[in-house]
């Protein structure tokens, strides 16, 4: 399923298999899972996307070739995320922040991604994943896990945390911080009681609406909703020394507000990307934590249902497209 121009529908089509080069695996897809930076790319909110495209970056294989590369091996599951490459040699690289190097691509937006039959990857940025997980169950973490855990990592040892926008990132790390035995305070949209159940179901120890303030001050807070407003919002919310971490690759713009509430060393970040090393921790920790993802699948040739129905807030869970059985 191929984007070839910005703001419109994607278009099937056929095209031959990719070939690997050195240092690429040969990847069958199995599923691929729809992440909203899917919808930011098609909405033309990120600039300058590879055109035409192949969207994804939340994708689970198998390995077609070469016959060993790096660690895999023919057969082997992996999982491709968001970071696909970096030149290992900048700055930001040598001093293990990769997710900066400004001559990285990306899975899905700046080089082709999982909404396919086949899709090639460096073998550097994949990973072994657990054999716990099914394909289609599999999928959500290797972005909403992954980021979401880079967001959370965000917050050092705060035992009080809210989060914004409680959807695929949020459910998955409120069960890492639960887990942990942090104390999560969800904010949903106004009025959203059925989003608030689920997070209490999940463990939340309150939830309410965003424009809501929580019982106690909160030691940090994570925005996953990409409304600017919302910081503001959550800057209120917090106990001095707090953070307010920004874990969207796109946001509405940020309106003013009185120094007041950011004084007392209040700090507001945002997140970009993920290294390898978050992925790596995750995987492990989502693990040993049990998280469990929610999902609602389609096949290939339906990823422009898909994507109105995240658009629209009609999907029942993540959606992953499926693509081949094994």
């Amino acid at each position: 399923m191929v984007l070839e121009q910005l703001g419109k529908p994607l278009t099937l089509r056929d095209r031959p298999e990719p070939k690997p080069s050195a240092g690429q695996l040969l990847v069958r897809v199995s599923c691929c899972a729809i992440c909203r930076t899917d919808l930011h790319i098609v909405d033309g909110e990120l600039s300058n996307p590879k055109l035409p495209l192949i969207l994804g970056h939340q994708i689970v294989g198998r390995v077609e070739g070469p016959s060993r590369t790096g660690s895999f091996e023919i057969g082997d599951r992996v999982g491709v995320p968001w970071l696909g490459w970096t030149d290992g040699d900048c700055v930001y690289c040598r001093s293990s922040r990769e997710n900066l190097c400004d001559n990285a691509k990306f899975t899905g937006y700046t080089i082709d991604g999982g909404y396919a039959e086949f899709a090639v990857a460096d073998a550097r940025f994949c990973f072994q994943v657990p054999d716990e997980y099914a394909d289609v169950d599999l999928a959500p973490l290797l972005c909403a896990g992954m980021l979401g855990y880079r967001s959370y990592r965000k917050t050092g040892d705060a035992q009080r945390i809210g989060i914004y926008g409680f959807g695929n990132a949020a459910h998955l790390i409120t069960q890492i911080a639960v887990y942990q035995k942090k104390d999560i305070y969800a904010f949903t949209r106004p009025g959203d009681k059925t989003t608030q159940q689920s997070a209490r179901a999940l463990g939340a120890v309150w939830a309410g609406g965003s424009d809501e303030m929580p019982p106690a001050k909160l030691d940090a807070a994570i925005i996953f909703a990409p409304v600017g407003a919302l910081v503001p919002a959550a800057l209120r919310t917090l106990a001095k020394g707090g953070i307010v971490v920004c874990g969207g690759i796109h946001m509405s713009d940020i309106p003013s507000f009185p120094y007041v509430d950011l004084w007392g060393e209040r700090v507001i970040c945002s997140v970009a990307n993920l290294t390898r090393r978050d992925g790596e921790e995750f995987l492990e920790i989502a693990r040993r934590a049990r998280v469990k993802t929610h999902t609602e699948t389609f096949p290939l040739e339906e990823a422009n249902t898909a994507l109105e129905k995240f658009r629209s807030g009609k999907l029942t869970g993540t959606a992953v497209l499926v693509i081949s059985e094994f």
